[in-house]
């Protein structure tokens, strides 16, 4: 016992047992084998510091699904990583930069890139070590950096291949553009956020006329950019204007009047402004009718030269400002009307996006997305849940071409080489040698690679490609990839896509795509909302496995899945419920060893309650198994947490302590294998607990050496059968037992009292079951004189009783307790109680309190009132019977 301390203290054993682990090489697969290939790729990180809650979540369920694999003999690869995070982890350190009083400009790309990797030299071993404290069995000799030297062939081949495919193309389009990050971005890396805002009424005056068009707009700004006025062709009211010209306020400009039916005549006054070079539906518009792209905005957001001279050099919000004050001041401005719209915003960095023309490089997505479609239709690859398929194949759809580049440096830079004298473009590996201008001297496109193109290759690129390595031919595809639903579009569609495109083969079997981890009103956790919570701190607090075994008991099925303080406190009390489990076992353990053998006990030896644990155990393994198949990591945590804390601690052990007591081993010796086996259950939710058990326990049975050396390789545990007559039997008992001490809770009998216990049982077959066993297990859990049994009996006088079925139990209470006294004691805690809930349900039904009160203060004051009415009707019964009792 002096192995396993009294109380029970993660932080002693945690760093123990991961460096154990380590040094046996626990988690090395091996590039070959004879063993069944099982491979998940991580999500790798950002390079950006902590880790995250729901970084928390998505590798407790990866290891979940690693440890349960590699304990049933598979092959098991689990490829970490961090990722160089483009735009993020620049913004992260221009930040840095601000602060030490410079900037990335003035450090210049070159020095600016140094200080990236010493960023990345800095965080990513941090990162690492964080994931190692969360018990990621990855295999760490296999660890990449998405802009590592392999990496960079990687991404450099796939561009090539797919750009000499005609799938990479150079062209100059409308996209989205952030002015902080002066950078492209992707429809994807938009997030659109309602803000408050207004449709400004202006008057654009017709040429030679007194007509005046009216027209409304959010972006009074843009019109400095106008160069025409759009009409529908069947809108009655101003089909006389089409080809003449309108007069552009503030700009003394000229502009035509046209007509084109994507005009909503019911939106506004019928009439739109067209700004071809700040609008993407205005751009298709300029497109078809060949009108001028005036751009009026610089690249960080500023007015330039092609505005009136007065606006030039203000910022967005400065001219919109100006010019809606000298529209008034021009008696240009008919009205201002609020307006609650939303409004593209960069999801990095949270500044308004720009629609901008510019050239760009975009891969031609939409042959692959079409594969992707036939892929999961032919079921080469399988969405978890199978709502997410629906919503996959919506994307596919209507996926349009991506734009791969980006205005950054911290990133892949692009295979594409100019000639300094014809600008004729190059795609290869390397400089060319020589153009076909007969010149030598090449420039690098500046820009880089979107970070999701390079993820975009994890799967097989962190196995060797474009090299035929055993990793490959061994792992992929993968098998499964576990992910947050809100990145199915952003990188699982991604690496399907390159997948196909560059190895003509899916990159995984199964996607799994969890809910985000929220606070208790369902709202996402984030830094923003201030409701998140720390991994590292929760770890501090209550251990790696408390916190480990809470996310997996919350990853329930939905899109949202909270995550309370209390979930992670109850994983607390469950890792001291088994450590004092562990502890009764092995003390007892000591007086009497196990028998040496292949199993504990002789047939002759078994009893009701080690039959009937053993049903439940095989039970448990069969449900446990079952739910990691399906990826319901939540049911097989409650099934795990049902049985453990309940059907073993609660019962199984209580009745060894008469057994041991009566000097019959048998049940201790059952109860350890029973012990061992679930440590090998729980394991993957609670490594280094189950560890540490699983190593005192005398039952390391299996021949093979390797597997002796820890439960991380020991195998996973299989249903040996039920026996349903057993379950039964004990199920009725259990009833029989709870029912009584339920009745000596309720009316307050005192601890040391014994009563007498009477039950009228009308089944023969149930009267055989309780004679021959109730009196063996009751005296364990509750004191009492005598049990009558019998097919009909009266009640007895001053009886408190409980029914179950067609069993009546009685227990006469008139020479236990003050029958009087009890009752006023309850009398008087029920009316208290009653009192409670007619207050907390006034507060309820108050309007006021419901509209202006904060969500979550609501919330806790109806989870109040749901354990006042509890109580309340728990007393009542109490009463109630009390009451029966007294006559």
């Amino acid at each position: 016992m002096a192995n396993l301390p009294k109380i029970y203290a993660p932080h002693e054993i945690e760093g123990k047992w991961y460096k154990f682990w380590q040094k046996n090489g626990s988690f090395h697969a091996s590039a070959t084998s004879e063993k069944p290939p099982y491979a998940i790729v991580i999500p790798p990180p950002n390079i950006t510091g902590s880790l995250h809650i729901g970084h928390a979540l998505d590798n407790t369920l990866q290891d979940c699904l690693i440890r349960w694999r590699r304990m049933q003999g598979y092959n098991t690869l689990w490829m970490p990583g961090t990722d160089h995070a483009g735009i993020m982890t620049e913004i992260i350190m221009e930040r840095n930069l601000i602060d030490e009083g410079t900037s990335r400009t003035a450090l210049g790309r070159e020095k600016f890139v140094e200080q990236m990797w010493q960023w990345k030299a800095e965080t990513s071993d941090y990162i690492i070590s964080q994931l190692q404290q969360l018990g990621c069995s990855c295999d760490w000799e296999r660890e990449r950096f998405t802009y590592d030297d392999g990496f960079v062939t990687a991404v450099n081949t796939a561009f090539l291949h797919l750009y000499n495919q005609g799938l990479i193309y150079q062209d100059t389009y409308m996209g989205n553009w952030c002015p902080h990050c002066n950078t492209v971005l992707s429809n994807l890396e938009v997030e659109p956020i309602e803000i408050n805002g207004n449709f400004y009424h202006i008057r654009y005056p017709v040429k030679d006329s007194e007509i005046v068009l009216e027209i409304a707009t959010t972006r009074p700004e843009t019109m400095l950019g106008d160069t025409a006025v759009a009409v529908h062709p069947d809108d009655e009211r101003y089909q006389h204007l089409i080809g003449k010209t309108a007069i552009l306020p503030l700009c003394d400009r000229e502009i035509p009047i046209i007509a084109d039916a994507y005009v909503d005549t019911e939106f506004g006054t019928g009439a739109l402004k067209v700004t071809p070079a700040h609008d993407t539906n205005d751009y298709e518009i300029g497109s078809r009718h060949n009108l001028e792209q005036l751009t009026i905005f610089t690249q960080d957001g500023y007015i330039n030269e092609n505005a009136p001279k007065k606006y030039v050099g203000l910022s967005r919000w400065e001219c919109r400002e100006r010019v809606v004050e000298d529209l008034q001041n021009l008696d240009y401005l008919v009205k201002i009307v609020p307006h609650r719209h939303a409004v593209g915003h960069h999801d990095r960095c949270g500044t308004i996006v720009e629609p901008t023309i510019s050239p760009q490089w975009f891969m031609n997505v939409r042959p692959l997305a079409q594969r992707a479609i036939e892929a999961t239709q032919k079921g080469d690859i399988k969405f978890v849940p199978e709502r997410e398929t629906a919503r996959f194949y919506h994307w596919m759809e209507n996926i349009e071409p991506w734009p791969i580049s980006r205005q950054r440096w911290w990133g892949h830079s692009l295979p594409i080489w100019y000639c300094s004298e014809c600008e004729v473009i190059t795609a290869a590996m390397e400089m060319p040698q020589q153009c076909e201008c007969g010149a030598t001297d090449f420039h690098q496109d500046e820009d880089v690679l979107d970070t999701w193109f390079s993820s975009g290759l994890w799967p097989f690129a962190t196995m060797g490609w474009p090299e035929e390595t055993e990793e490959l031919k061994t792992f992929y595809p993968t098998s499964v990839l576990v992910t947050g639903w809100d990145i199915l579009f952003f990188w699982v569609a991604r690496m399907i896509m390159l997948g196909l495109g560059c190895m003509d083969e899916v990159p995984f079997r199964t996607v799994y795509l969890h809910g985000l981890v929220a606070d208790e009103m369902g709202q996402k956790m984030s830094k923003s909302k201030g409701n998140t919570i720390d991994p590292l701190e929760t770890i501090d607090t209550y251990g790696t496995d408390a916190f480990r075994f809470a996310l997996a008991n919350a990853s329930t099925p939905h899109p949202y899945v909270p995550l309370l303080e209390s979930q992670i406190e109850s994983g607390r009390r469950f890792a001291n419920k088994i450590w004092n489990a562990a502890r009764f076992v092995l003390m007892n353990l000591e007086k009497y060893p196990m028998p040496t053998g292949a199993d504990p006990i002789d047939i002759e030896q078994e009893t009701l309650e080690i039959t009937w644990i053993q049903s439940r155990l095989s039970d448990t393994i069969k449900r446990t198994t079952d739910a990691l198949e399906n990826f319901r990591f939540y049911e097989a945590a409650q099934t795990l947490y049902a049985f453990l804390w309940h059907e073993f601690c609660d019962w199984y052990l209580e009745f060894t302590k008469q057994r041991i007591a009566q000097g019959e081993p048998a049940a201790l010796w059952i109860a350890a294998d029973t012990l061992e086996q679930t440590m090998r259950l729980l394991h993957p939710f609670m490594p280094f607990l189950t560890e540490e058990i699983w190593q005192q326990l005398p039952l390391n049975r299996t021949d093979n050496t390797e597997e002796k050396i820890s439960v991380t390789v020991a195998p996973w545990p299989e249903p040996k059968g039920e026996d349903l007559i057993a379950e039964t039997t004990m199920a009725t008992l259990m009833k029989v037992i709870e029912s009584i001490r339920s009745i000596r809770g309720e009316l307050n009998v005192p601890i040391g009292a014994s009563v007498e216990v009477h039950i009228q049982a009308p089944s023969s077959e149930v009267r055989e079951r309780l004679e021959t066993y109730l009196g063996q297990y009751l005296p364990a859990l509750t004191r009492m004189t005598s049990i009558t049994i019998a097919e009909s009996l009266q009640k007895p006088p001053a009886s408190a009783e409980a029914v179950i079925g067609d069993l009546a139990i009685y227990v006469p209470l008139a020479d236990v307790i003050d029958l009087e006294a009890e009752h006023a004691r309850l009398s008087k805690r029920h009316q208290q109680a009653t009192n409670d809930v007619a207050a907390a349900q006034k507060t309820l039904d108050n309007p006021n309190f419901i509209q202006r009160a904060p969500e979550k203060v609501v919330s806790q004051k109806r989870a109040l009132l749901e354990r006042l009415i509890t109580e309340q009707e728990k007393l009542a019964r109490s009463l109630a019977m009390l009451t029966e009792s007294r006559g």
